[in-house]
């Protein structure tokens, strides 16, 4: 079975969600058995591992519509892409695509880096579910990354196809002198269904924390977020490495969100690995990641924020929790879901070939 890992949406430089998906299961998924990475650009290999790869043109380019008939002359048996919207005139492959999320269903703000006609066209498809239907149908099967997700595609009919969970999971973070210190950890956008004026208000009522706000943020949002709650101690990290993502983390008195919607949760991961207790908006696929390792408040509950935190001032219960964290953790890992995705694909190219 020649097997090939659509890995253009990798982001050079530094990875985000898709691109740190893609790279961690083509990493293990070769482990297990010979792939052919495609590229779209060379730089991509900078964040790949060293694999056998073969270039075809770029994913948001015109030509992507025939992007198989590129592939077409690599002759895979299966191709694995974690996106849904890879081009299929013409292939004579079996075909594997991945929705993540139905966020923009409900948030209808595009990502802020996609090229401007891309965001104008990803605004029209989120107007309805028959695009997404169209789109996955193409395939032999879907890839989803958490059972929420899997209900979610079932709920709102989107394909006929069969629909296989294959879990995200955290990079193992850095060695890093973490010390202990009263540390509120946010890891994410500042996109407004992220809904991180919670925590800054809970973070003026706990003046004795700091709230880390890790990831890039422009200077309107962040005098906004300062204006918000004048005695909130806040750390503004802008894009913090990873080495300095861990060193915070670690220690830290729990990693926080209060988003009204996700796809996965990987930062609950990334915390819970290293110990750090998670306190969490309850909403279902934070459930469904943190288990009972995790405290789960209503996302505008601002009160129900500062008392969970406040919970862990108990040694007992921090223990406990962080305990909890650990053994939650280990539930998720490339190796894992690599197993899941080359079943799938093993089964998918049988069945194509029939």
């Amino acid at each position: 079975m020649k097997v090939a890992v659509d890995c253009r949406y990798v982001r050079i430089g530094r990875h985000d969600g898709i691109s740190r998906y893609t790279a961690g299961l083509v990493t293990e998924l070769a482990r297990l058995h010979p792939v052919t990475m495609l590229i779209s650009d060379h730089r991509q290999l900078d964040m790949l591992p060293r694999l056998p790869w073969y270039r075809v043109s770029d994913p948001t380019g015109p030509r992507e519509p025939l992007v198989a008939r590129q592939v077409n002359r690599l002759g895979p048996d299966v191709v694995f892409s974690p996106m849904q919207t890879m081009g299929t005139a013409g292939r004579r492959y079996a075909l594997v695509l991945t929705v993540h999320d139905l966020i923009y269903y409900r948030h209808g703000t595009p990502p802020r880096d996609l090229p401007g006609p891309v965001r104008a066209l990803w605004r029209l498809y989120h107007l309805a579910w028959w695009p997404q239907r169209l789109l996955l149908d193409r395939a032999d099967a879907v890839v989803t990354v958490s059972e929420t997700t899997a209900a979610l595609i079932a709920a709102h009919r989107l394909t006929r196809r069969p629909v296989t969970v294959v879990p995200n999971a955290a990079d193992p973070l850095p060695p890093a002198a973490g010390t202990a210190g009263r540390r509120l950890v946010y890891m994410g956008s500042f996109m407004p269904y992220k809904n991180v004026d919670a925590l800054v208000l809970a973070a003026a009522r706990l003046p004795d924390h700091e709230l880390h706000l890790m990831s890039r943020v422009d200077a309107a949002e962040r005098a906004r977020l300062t204006e918000l709650a004048p005695g909130a101690r806040l750390v503004f990290h802008d894009g913090a490495s990873d080495a300095r993502y861990a060193a915070v983390l670690r220690g830290a008195t729990a990693l926080v969100s209060a988003s009204r919607d996700e796809g996965f949760g990987i930062p609950l991961v990334e915390a819970m690995s290293v110990g750090t207790p998670v306190v969490v908006s309850d909403i279902p696929v934070f459930r469904e990641v943190g288990g009972p390792a995790a405290a789960y408040v209503d996302p505008d509950d601002v009160d129900g924020f500062v008392a969970a935190i406040r919970a862990l001032d108990d040694p007992a219960v921090r223990d406990e929790r962080r305990a909890a964290a650990r053994d939650r953790a280990a539930r998720y890992s490339w190796a894992g879901s690599a197993r899941v995705l080359l079943d799938l694909l093993e089964r998918t190219a049988a069945a194509h070939r029939a």
